[in-house]
């Protein structure tokens, strides 16, 4: 994990602190919200004490300097007795806060920025912040070593969030369990496109500049949140035939190696949606950039972003996230498996759907595979190993056992059940096995200690 500076432990009298020579007035009568949600494997990213119910990002990007200018309006509301909160943001410099239009004292440090209203905020207020930053957003190196956060390329930058990147470009409770509505106004030079997730409102162009707006009423994690700034060819197709509204964007490089994921897009769609349910939100689309802007895919939430053409299976696959991911979200980063094994799993169901390979057999070289053996799916050693094989094949393994346990009329209605009773809410590993056990009315103790939890590649019946 990257280095950050420590925070001394917060209490109500070290966050009455003195700025500019202010010191905010007011006795105090709740406490401060923690620094952190704790989560298992990013333990500094989220904060306590509030629950984020939108965003409203007002993006303006310079290109030839890479400088980011920014305004977040932050619409949440208290789950305690309020003194003081936290906001996570790496690398830019905050310039003022206002919370319920007041000035507000704040202090940085590393990826923390504590907030101290002028008066506290009772529990169950919803209360709005206002965020004016700015500066050149960086790369953030995973624990992996791979990157995220915000990825320049000469006039091309793309923001992605997993795991903790978005906090590079906007400030925000960036924890998967906080999910938000957004608003996302980005402005760019002429010429360029800005896409990001949910629908675009409005597009205008003034002074050689074009301001992009788009809105995603449905809740978002801050994770598959992104912005794609490039000279991107778009389309967009209504929902009069029998899809959501669709919108891509592809980058000039890729346009005709990019044709057939274009073409196959609203095919998967259909596909998924008659396998696992509605498709959970109101459009959907991709963005194919080049291989240098990521050197991988993620499933930004309404469109994908692939770093370039790639194969339909991979497109499937992030597609899949639309339901596990993206509506039904982690709670935490050690049930990422929900969401990659349902993902890897929905693989092997296209296979066997276009290319007539059977799933038992994409099973069989997953289960052959030593790679998948290394640790269980649910307990990743560590950070390092939240994006590692078993995760994603042994993953997939877990729910074709559930499967032949069960049978596939039964399987799949838990399948589709599991998409809706979660849809858009967050999920554990012990919500899901809970779920397929009382769906099933079995109990299914030995699969999940052998499958999920068992150190040991088990034995074949």
């Amino acid at each position: 994990m990257y280095p950050r500076p420590a925070l001394r432990p917060a209490s109500a009298l070290t966050l009455a602190f003195v700025l500019g020579g202010c010191v905010p007035g007011g006795g105090v009568h709740g406490k401060p919200g923690a620094a952190s949600l704790r989560d298992p494997y990013f333990p500094r990213i989220g904060n306590g004490g509030y629950d984020v119910q939108h965003y409203g990002l007002t993006l303006d990007y310079a290109p030839d300097t890479g400088r980011l200018k920014g305004t977040a309006e932050i619409t949440a509301r208290t789950t305690q007795d309020l003194s003081a909160f936290n906001l996570d943001l790496d690398g830019l410099t905050v310039d003022s806060v206002t919370v319920d239009g007041e000035k507000a004292a704040f202090h940085h440090a590393g990826t923390e920025v504590t907030l101290r209203p002028g008066e506290d905020l009772r529990r169950g207020a919803t209360f709005r912040t206002v965020v004016r930053y700015s500066g050149v957003p960086r790369r953030i190196t995973d624990p992996d070593t791979s990157e995220e956060g915000w990825l320049r390329t000469g006039e091309r930058a793309v923001g992605l969030g997993e795991p903790t990147g978005s906090m590079a470009w906007f400030p925000g409770n960036h924890h998967p369990s906080d999910k938000a509505s957004y608003d996302i106004r980005i402005t760019v030079p002429e010429g360029l496109k800005a896409v990001s997730n949910g629908e675009l409102r409005a597009e205008r162009t003034a002074d050689g500049r074009t301001t992009f707006d788009w809105h995603s009423a449905e809740p978002m994690a801050s994770y598959v949140a992104m912005v794609a700034i490039g000279p991107y060819k778009t389309r967009s197709i209504d929902g009069t035939k029998g899809t959501v509204p669709i919108y891509t964007a592809v980058d000039p490089t890729a346009v005709n190696s990019g044709a057939r994921l274009l073409k196959e897009l609203p095919g998967i769609v259909k596909w998924q949606e008659k396998t696992f349910g509605p498709y959970p939100f109101s459009s959907t689309g991709v963005v194919i950039g080049r291989p240098g802007d990521s050197g991988y895919a993620l499933e930004t939430q309404n469109r994908p972003f692939l770093p370039g053409p790639t194969s339909v299976a991979t497109l499937v696959h992030e597609m899949a996230h639309q339901w596990f991911g993206n509506s039904v979200t982690p709670k935490s980063w050690r049930d990422m498996w929900l969401s990659e094994g349902f993902a890897k799993y929905t693989e092997w169901l296209w296979t066997e759907h276009t290319e007539r390979v059977p799933v038992r057999q994409s099973f069989a070289d997953a289960y052959d595979a030593d790679a998948n053996w290394t640790f269980p799916p649910a307990r990743p050693p560590s950070a390092v190993n939240i994006s590692d094989p078993p995760v994603y094949g042994r993953g997939a393994m877990v729910l074709q056992r559930v499967r032949e346990t069960v049978g596939d009329a039964t399987f799949f209605r838990i399948v589709r059940g599991w998409a809706r009773t979660h849809r858009h809410g967050n999920a554990d590993t012990h919500d899901f096995t809970t779920y397929v056990e009382r769906e099933s009315g079995r109990d299914l103790g030995e699969l999940w200690d052998a499958w999920l939890y068992g150190e040991e590649r088990p034995w074949l019946d």
